[in-house]
């Protein structure tokens, strides 16, 4: 989309009236305790003077608790500590994280005039047997409820789900993805479920009632996911969580990778260039788009040793700035004139 980065802060656990499954915002958060509207306001303060006009394509986002349900007083104290930042010269707008089941249609009001303009839903799935057993304390009709208020109030919606959830299976997460599709969100977050200390998921692992997706199997299915969210122009803002040293201490087990997203794009882009040399026989150039070298070579080249091992021919990839994100060409010899992997 080619937006700034947005300046984020966790509020890990405020608000939060459930114990969730996988749930362990201090080790995702990488912080046990919440802001102070001070330090949001010092922070945005350094952001600003470091992005410069960049500012204007950013938002201030607050993650990781369920936001629209923390006290009142404390919610509009982070808001008010924000709204010096906002206007013409300062960020975008506010995102905020929150439940399904917390986004009455008078916070919407509020939240509306304290210069929020993106929520984002934790549905995590469209399955209420999976939702129940995980101790969601929330239904897939109040996701479908609460996504058409918001989108009816004007904020742009972002949803977010998970894979390999205890009682869920790899046909459950695309019919996730399909009702998620069908609410028309601007935007979707993926997270393969980890195991946490201190979770009931980790109960469950350590007494082998739930076994984790493996890392291969995690990434071709959130790959699936990323590849039909995005033709349905749906932009997938990020697949996996972000890498934490407390996240990397607390993690007992499930698909982790530092750069889970990228292997899941870099699977994409190994089976079109597949497709794309069967089309063209003899073809040992491979055109990609522009910064997308990277991720068709694969991480270490894996990518493109596995094309050539499969086909049996010396393999170049060069940039095309011309090609769509997520397209790859096949073209019937190197062009000599450009540097190319390989």
């Amino acid at each position: 989309m080619g937006k700034t980065a947005n300046v984020a802060f966790f509020v890990p656990h405020l608000g939060c009236t459930h114990a969730c499954s996988f749930c362990d915002q201090r080790s995702i958060a990488g912080q046990a305790a919440p802001p102070s509207p001070a330090d949001v306001a010092d922070t945005l303060a350094r952001a600003r003077g470091r992005m410069g006009a960049r500012v204007r394509d950013a938002e201030v986002a607050f993650f990781g608790g369920s936001f629209t349900a923390i006290p009142r007083t404390q919610m509009l104290e982070l808001l008010e500590a924000v709204a010096p930042f906002l206007g013409a010269d300062g960020f975008s707008g506010i995102r905020v994280s929150t439940r399904p089941d917390a986004v009455e249609d008078e916070m919407l009001t509020l939240l509306r005039a304290h210069g929020v303009t993106s929520i984002e839903l934790g549905a995590q799935s469209m399955d209420d047997a999976v939702l129940r057993r995980n101790g969601r304390g929330h239904t897939a009709a109040q996701v479908r409820d609460a996504a058409r208020r918001i989108r009816q109030a004007g904020f742009s919606l972002g949803l977010q789900m998970m894979t390999g959830l205890p009682g869920d299976t790899p046909a459950g997460a695309r019919r996730t993805a399909r009702e998620l599709a069908a609410l028309c969100p601007a935007a979707v977050r993926i997270y393969p479920a980890l195991v946490l200390k201190g979770t009931r998921m980790a109960d469950w692992w350590a007494d082998g009632t739930y076994t984790p997706q493996p890392l291969d199997e995690a990434v071709l299915l959130c790959a699936a996911l990323f590849a039909y969210f995005t033709r349905k122009g749906i932009h997938v803002l990020r697949m996996g969580l972000h890498a934490e040293p407390s996240l990397e201490r607390n993690r007992l087990a499930g698909p982790w990778h530092p750069a889970f997203g990228e292997l899941c794009e870099s699977r994409i882009y190994y089976a079109k260039a597949h497709r794309a040399l069967a089309k063209v026989p003899g073809a040992d150039c491979l055109l990609a788009p522009r910064g997308e070298v990277g991720k068709l070579a694969g991480q270490r080249r894996q990518g493109l040793l596995a094309l050539e091992a499969r086909t049996g021919r010396r393999l170049h990839i060069r940039e095309d700035p011309g090609l769509p994100r997520l397209t790859v060409r096949a073209a019937a010899r190197p062009i000599r004139d450009e540097r190319g992997v390989g």
